[in-house]
């Protein structure tokens, strides 16, 4: 048997995704024994690599890091999860889209609300550049699979794991598996 290629992306989020997925417990032992983690938080590796089977992608797309490693994933990637409400509908990173943009932005976080040495960060790789407006993923790329949730449910990823394993395609419906928050 082959082993899937997988990959997990962290993007412009919390991380809650990436927690939630520790919440699959033993069966990441299961998971372990059907898939060769090529990319991750969890794992360190530096460079996103080719012929990745599933990616589940958290966080939207908040700066230009992010905006130039999602085209890659997309190229190098046969299926891309949009993973969790931030991935999905830019949910709590695109809060600060109503400021006006990346100036505001950072005007607001290291100049207004900022109580000692008040001054934005310019050193080459201290924060990569802001987009003006934080995006969904799909905007960007084409996305295969939504996985909503604030974060998703364990039980919600391995329902669209499980039959990915498989060479199904995964058929999330319902209210436990498709609401957001």
């Amino acid at each position: 048997m082959t082993r899937l290629k997988l990959a997990t992306v962290w993007l412009g989020g919390c991380s809650g995704c990436h927690m939630s997925f520790l919440d699959l417990d033993e069966w990441l032992i299961d998971l372990a024994a059907q898939v060769d983690l090529v990319f991750s938080p969890f794992a360190d590796i530096k460079e996103y690599p080719e012929g990745v089977d599933v990616v589940l992608v958290e966080g939207a797309i908040a700066n230009q890091e992010h905006l130039d490693i999602i085209h890659l994933i997309r190229q190098r990637s046969k299926t891309l999860i949009s993973f969790g409400d931030c991935a999905v509908t830019g949910n709590v990173t695109a809060l600060r889209n109503p400021l006006g943009g990346a100036e505001p932005t950072l005007q607001l976080a290291y100049i207004q609300q900022a109580d000692l040495n008040q001054q934005i960060p310019h050193a080459p790789g201290i924060i990569p550049p802001l987009l003006d407006r934080v995006v969904p993923v799909h905007y960007i790329v084409p996305v295969d699979i939504y996985l909503p949730g604030c974060p998703p449910s364990a039980y919600r990823i391995r329902a669209a794991l499980e039959p990915l394993l498989k060479g199904e395609n995964p058929h999330l419906e319902g209210r436990d598996l498709i609401k957001f928050g």
